[in-house]
């Protein structure tokens, strides 16, 4: 996703005349969780970064299409096996005193959607996808990533929708180690039982495969485990 940075205050309801960003409270150099979740509302998009908000901007097509097909093919496997769940950057996700963000998919297990506020996540999500776009790739790849490996996160996934470098970490110990693909370039969630995907399904966003096959495809070798 695109970002801008910005600064804090109260958010102007709708209306016909263009928003301005938010001013910062005088004599605060940094924003802190509660006051970026305090002011932020249904329908803006930000991250607040080491206390820094950064305004998300209109995403390019390839982006949308890699968000919206990983979102269909993972919500639709974690709904039909009951494995909990999985929300978009309308959810914000409070990682620490300054750091505060909307991922682009984030997944929560069973037992973390019990524990979920009503207005925002108070603890990492099991796994996050993050879609890489010229604005964000710097941060997504370096404080975000920091910040994800620092609080827990156990899987984090970074999307390039233009280069087409896809990479996928999960946590070893106490930091990420970017996973090998396995047979096939298969790259196999820890998080999500029995789910993976092939790298070359991401291959093109012009010609990303129908979410039904792939999923036919991961269900046929899950029965394939099973008979072994």
């Amino acid at each position: 996703m695109m970002r801008t940075t910005a600064t804090l205050g109260r958010p102007r309801r709708f209306s016909a005349a263009p928003r301005r960003h938010p001013a910062r409270p005088a004599g605060q150099p940094l924003v802190s969780s509660e006051q970026f979740l305090d002011w932020l509302e249904p329908g803006i998009h930000a991250d607040l970064i080491a206390g820094q908000i950064f305004m998300h901007s209109p995403v390019s097509l390839r982006h949308a299409r890699y968000v919206n097909f990983l979102d269909r093919l993972m919500a639709q496997y974690i709904e039909e096996f009951g494995l909990g769940e999985l929300h978009r950057e309308t959810v914000a996700v409070r990682l620490g005193p300054r750091d505060t963000f909307l991922p682009d998919l984030s997944y929560f297990t069973r037992e973390q959607v019990a524990r979920l506020e009503n207005v925002f996540a108070g603890f990492a999500p099991a796994l996050v996808v993050e879609v890489l776009s010229p604005a964000t790739a710097r941060r997504d790849r370096g404080a975000k990533f920091s910040a994800y490996e620092t609080h827990g996160v156990q899987e984090y996934w970074v999307v390039d929708p233009n280069g087409g470098e896809h990479h996928f970490y999960r946590r070893i110990g106490e930091i990420f180690r970017e996973d090998a693909a396995g047979g096939g370039g298969r790259v196999e969630s820890v998080c999500l039982p029995g789910f993976w995907l092939r790298r070359e399904w991401l291959a093109d966003a012009e010609r990303l495969p129908p979410v039904a096959a792939c999923l036919a495809e991961i269900r046929a070798a899950a029965r394939r485990r099973g008979r072994n």
